[in-house]
């Protein structure tokens, strides 16, 4: 199988992953559950990756880094922990569910939710920002790139704006954390969500958000934390205040290993890596007849994404026929982000996504290209 639906989730994981997950599975207790050997090799892990984590995405506390089992249930806390009846938010086109149900959840709930459009090729309308702007405005919650399109958004720029205005900034960086250099201090991010599966490179069931230093998030959830047991409250110190229940101190403990390949190969190599493959690709297709790829390829930067049709074929179709003749893993359909694909006037036909990750090769990505070719030939 040649896999190209990383932006789903990265496979394979590098060296080592595997191994870490098998050994604290073999060796660790419970962390925070008691003093003895086994719980204290889960809690030093744990706080490990949380160092880890924390210089990567430029938090300046690695306490403020708070596990979850993805982004999804990172993106739910910040959202609803901070956002609430009264407060106006500003989102964009490009965002996925995880981002979109929370908001509209509050919206039903007296929360002013408004939408930065995109045009037909993705790109949003920059200036719409400012027109959004209200004196009830009290955050931008974005994604950092688009998981449909590979788009990014200039979050220097989004954080400028948020400082400028005294906003909250929430950022989904469920694409790019692993890829693109992220700094919470140097661009205004108070609240960075990741999922550990994607392009860190790590387990399932591993994810969290990094918090800025004296924000209160209300806990979305709570319970047992292994400390104040007799407080009838959730603890109100990070990270126990957003970690209720026990951590997935296995799974943390291959994105500890995923992270430790990450910084001895270098963000920039596997960046660069990622975005020949898919230029690559996007060059070969783009003027096969029949072909509409979306997005806007003007830029260098952008995350390894191409999502294509083939004339009015149902993407569904293509994507089975790439799978089953070629052997080749896509991923057809809405993607979770339906005002992108309304955007795109792709709602009925959904779209095919190809996606690289840094163990992708040219003879992969050549491959892929001459399955589409042979498909358009046959329409």
């Amino acid at each position: 199988m040649i896999y190209l639906d990383n932006a789903a989730t990265t496979r394979p994981k590098p060296p080592g992953v595997a191994e870490a997950v098998t050994a604290a599975m073999l060796s660790y207790g419970n962390s925070g559950r008691g003093t003895h050997e086994d719980a204290l090799a889960a809690s030093r892990t744990i706080f490990g990756v949380r160092r880890q984590l924390a210089d990567l995405l430029g938090c300046m506390r690695p306490d403020h880094v708070c596990f979850t089992p993805n982004s999804t249930q990172a993106l739910n806390i910040a959202i609803s922990g901070l956002l609430g009846p009264g407060d106006h938010i500003i989102s964009t086109d490009l965002e996925h569910n995880s981002v979109l149900r929370p908001l509209y959840r509050l919206r039903q709930q007296g929360t002013a939710v408004d939408f930065v459009p995109a045009d037909r090729n993705g790109r949003l309308d920059w200036g719409a920002f400012e027109r959004l702007l209200r004196p009830d405005t009290r955050a931008v919650v974005c994604t950092h790139a688009s998981n449909l399109t590979g788009d990014l958004v200039d979050i220097d720029w989004v954080g400028e704006f948020c400082h400028t205005h005294g906003l909250l900034f929430i950022l989904d960086a469920s694409q790019t954390a692993g890829v693109f250099p992220i700094d919470m201090e140097k661009q205004h991010i108070d609240v960075v969500c990741f999922t550990g599966h994607k392009s860190l490179l790590g387990p399932q069931g591993t994810g969290g958000l990094c918090v800025r230093e004296g924000l209160d998030i209300r806990p979305f959830a709570v319970g047992g934390t292994g400390v104040q047991s007799f407080s009838e409250t959730q603890p109100a110190e990070y990270p126990t205040r957003l970690e209720a229940g026990t951590l997935n101190s296995h799974g943390l403990a291959g994105l500890g290993a995923a992270l430790d390949f990450l910084e001895q190969t270098g963000l920039e190599t596997i960046r660069a890596h990622e975005t020949t493959l898919a230029r690559r690709f996007y060059e070969t297709i783009r003027t096969l007849p029949g072909v509409t790829v979306y997005g806007d390829f003007g830029k260098a930067e952008r995350a390894p994404i191409v999502a294509l049709n083939i004339a009015e074929l149902d993407s569904s179709a293509v994507s089975d026929e790439l799978a089953e003749r070629f052997g080749i893993a896509t991923r057809p359909g809405a993607h979770c982000a339906p005002r992108l694909h309304r955007a795109l006037g792709t709602e009925d036909q959904g779209a095919v996504r190809f996606s690289w990750s840094y163990f992708n090769t040219e003879a992969e990505t050549d491959a892929a290209a001459e399955a589409i070719r042979t498909l358009v030939s046959e329409v």
